[in-house]
């Protein structure tokens, strides 16, 4: 073989590494939202503001990650579907805020599947006396297999969304089981 040949065959299989890589792209707010079909056994009469913290945006070095900003709407949404809260407001300004903390986001380098596991702490404080009416740490995993996705990075991210999903699903079950 010519050196030129040697020297092309290596630019196509790098450029087909980077191809079947893909690159990273951050969780999307829509997937990771729940929809009416979760079950909340009470819904509160109330309004609700949201915070989050502790997610990190996705940059072209990392891998899928998910914003403070979109997993915060991803849960006013989910509020507003389930109906779990009367009503979503901005900032201190209703009668409760939930405090979303995104404690753990593992997620696996390589492989055929990828399962990211989730851990946040949820935290519903009354606003008129600062009182914590509920507070617990919510574990979620979500599994996209190679079916689901052939380039690797956009299989991370479904993954990531199915775990931030699975996690919103869970914590809204958990605050409309509670008596506020």
């Amino acid at each position: 073989m010519s050196m030129l040949r040697i020297r092309f065959a290596g630019l196509a299989l790098i450029a087909a590494v980077f191809t079947l890589a893909g690159c990273a792209a951050p969780a999307d707010k829509q997937a990771m939202t729940v929809a009416k079909t979760v079950v909340v056994t009470k819904k509160h009469p109330y309004a609700v503001g949201v915070a989050v913290r502790g997610g990190s945006e996705t940059t072209s070095t990392s891998s899928s990650n998910i914003a403070d900003a979109d997993l915060k709407a991803a849960i006013e949404a989910s509020i507003r579907e389930t109906q779990v809260f009367r009503e979503v407001v901005q900032g201190r300004n209703g009668q409760y805020e939930l405090a979303v903390n995104v404690i753990q986001l593992s997620k696996p380098s390589f492989g055929f599947s990828f399962t990211v596991d989730m851990e946040a702490g949820w935290t519903v404080t009354r606003v008129s006396d600062n009182q914590i009416v509920f507070r617990k740490a919510i574990a979620s995993t979500y599994t996209a297999s190679a079916s689901d996705a052939f380039v690797g990075a956009t299989r991370l991210r479904l993954a990531v969304e199915g775990a931030a999903k699975a996690n919103i699903a869970q914590g809204l079950a958990a605050i409309g089981g509670v008596d506020l």
